[in-house]
């Protein structure tokens, strides 16, 4: 099995700014909460089908509160609606199905202790446990950059569709953050120890590997994305078993090749250690290209970060995805509190300066005590779900 990089540079510049159809429609739904001419999210009834579209392209449909706002509700409608049989979910603008959280707004409100900062992610991973648990087919296309809070509105549903456009990546160590949305859960699951390289190192997987390795469930070519929601919404009382089998019939039709540079799995047996300095020893004593390079890479990352993703994973392969959630919002809280996640995207959004201070500035300066501090439940603000 292999994994393929995107390019360096391109990716680089991306990593930095990320953080940030045609029907014939019969009782057509378009809800706008805000004043902006165009609403964050279209909600639309198609014959059977629900379909939400992520409608903030020049932010590469970021989520924000408003979002989850309208989309929480509606799923649970959705839910329960015998006039509605499946959930499609997609991104506008042709670039990302959803390049992550809002985080410039999570960070200011932190600052300033305003709620939102425990209000963002707490109905985010309410969304995210709605996703998990949905008891109809629910259809994420991700064509194009699906990164942090996408992940999150797509990974944990039945149905993932990836593209060749599709760019997948858990970045959020290298802003004094972790993998969050459930990461904890699904990132573990993933044969051998990619899950473990993916949240550490950031690494971005591109196109058809989404799909070999589990993250997508499915991989269609983009130019017939719109073919395939046509055919979806005209499915008539459609079981999980006839998505599976029409999403099925496109992947067979897939033509392409893809080629790109390539890293071969073996080499993630690196990543297989007791600790984040076993991996890092891993890799300073390995004389391969790949050992250098992602050595190189968690240099760059929180301290911190490191030592709480590596946790967060090691405790969520044993756990439900809803004690997952809830161990994930002490861990963000954790992260309000300190001072990484503020220099981080100071550091990668703000001055772009790709510079981070961080404090502790050394993996050896992270105490086991401050780890556990993290993962201490949080009495009557804690997650319930």
């Amino acid at each position: 099995m292999y994994l393929c990089e995107t390019a360096e540079a391109g990716n680089n510049k991306k990593s930095s700014h990320t953080f940030e159809c045609k029907h014939d429609a019969t009782n057509h739904i378009r809800l706008q909460m805000s004043s902006a001419s165009a609403p964050e999210v279209l909600l639309e009834k198609v014959g059977r089908a629900g379909v939400i579209t992520l409608n903030r392209p020049k932010a590469m449909n970021a989520l924000n509160l408003t979002m989850t706002r309208l989309l929480y509700p509606q799923l649970k409608e959705w839910e329960t609606d015998e006039q509605t049989d499946i959930v499609i979910i997609k991104g506008a603008g042709g670039r990302a199905f959803c390049a992550g959280g809002d985080i410039i707004a999570v960070t200011e409100a932190g600052k300033s202790g305003d709620p939102l900062a425990q209000d963002f992610f707490r109905e985010e991973y309410v969304l995210n446990n709605t996703i998990g648990m949905y008891k109809k087919p629910y259809i994420a296309l991700i064509d194009g950059i699906t990164m942090g809070g996408g992940v999150g509105l797509s990974v944990h549903g039945r149905f993932r569709v990836a593209t060749e456009k599709t760019v997948f990546a858990m970045p959020e160590t290298a802003i004094g953050l972790f993998p969050d949305v459930g990461g904890g859960y699904f990132l573990p699951r993933l044969q051998g120890k990619l899950g473990m390289f993916l949240a550490l190192t950031g690494f971005r997987l591109k196109g058809r590997d989404v799909q070999r390795v589990g993250v997508a469930s499915h991989f269609v070519e983009s130019q017939k994305i719109s073919a395939l929601e046509l055919d979806l919404v005209g499915l008539r009382s459609p079981s999980n078993e006839d998505v599976s089998k029409l999403l099925e019939s496109y992947q067979t039709q897939v033509t392409m090749f893809l080629g790109v540079h390539c890293i071969h799995l073996v080499h993630l047996v690196l990543f297989s250690a007791g600790s984040v300095e076993g991996i890092l020893q891993n890799l300073n004593t390995d004389n391969s290209a790949f050992a250098k390079k992602q050595a190189e890479t968690l240099a760059r990352m929180s301290p911190t970060s490191l030592k709480i993703t590596f946790r967060q994973l090691e405790q969520g392969a044993a756990m439900s995805l809803q004690d997952v959630l809830v161990m994930e919002y002490r861990l963000c809280q954790a992260c309000m509190r300190g001072k990484d996640f503020y220099e981080g995207v100071r550091s990668v959004l703000i001055d772009k300066d790709h510079s981070p201070r961080w404090s502790p500035a050394t993996l050896a300066e992270v105490s086991d005590h401050s780890v556990d501090q993290c993962f201490s439940p949080l009495g009557e603000t804690d997650l319930r779900l």
